[in-house]
């Protein structure tokens, strides 16, 4: 199983979305308070849609609480832009986490300082001009590689 981490995520659809993504693929999701909205926000629901109670979702109130759960993952990789490797560098394994942090601000410098820089990676673009892609783009394009290259639930 793959694991997606969502730090602080402030948009409802963008979470709806993953969940669904997470639901299909047969991905854990891990939402890590405090969150921009409700959980029984309605656009979360509609970017969800029916796939919200087949998800296998957990909820942690802050990030000490989620390293302390038994629900998380063993080995982590911070998604971000202020990483040197690439994620395609990654041999991911089966129940790795994929952190992702939130929309306005990404991840705090301090949980960038405990990852360390090789457990930093980004998606590459090719147009420096622009920062990022959108959150919820960026945790499909890393969760379909890590379950391509470990053969997952899809594989």
């Amino acid at each position: 199983m793959i694991h997606v981490v969502l730090f602080n995520p402030q948009i409802p659809p963008n979470t709806g979305n993953i969940g669904r993504m997470c639901a299909v693929s047969g991905c854990r999701l891990h939402l890590i308070h405090p969150l921009g909205f409700a959980i029984t926000d309605k656009n979360l629901k509609r970017a969800g849609m029916d796939y919200w109670h087949s998800l296998d979702v957990h909820e942690h109130a802050d990030w000490a609480a989620f390293k302390a759960s038994p629900a998380a993952p063993q080995r982590l990789w911070l998604f971000t832009t202020h990483a040197q490797q690439s994620f395609w560098a990654v041999n991911y394994t089966a129940g790795d986490g994929l952190v992702f942090g939130n929309e306005e601000a990404g991840a705090p410098d301090w949980l960038h300082a405990e990852f360390g820089a090789t457990q930093r990676v980004k998606i590459p673009h090719g147009n420096a001009a622009l920062r990022s892609l959108n959150l919820s783009t960026a945790a499909g394009i890393a969760t379909y590689e890590a379950l391509r290259q470990t053969g997952g639930p899809l594989g």
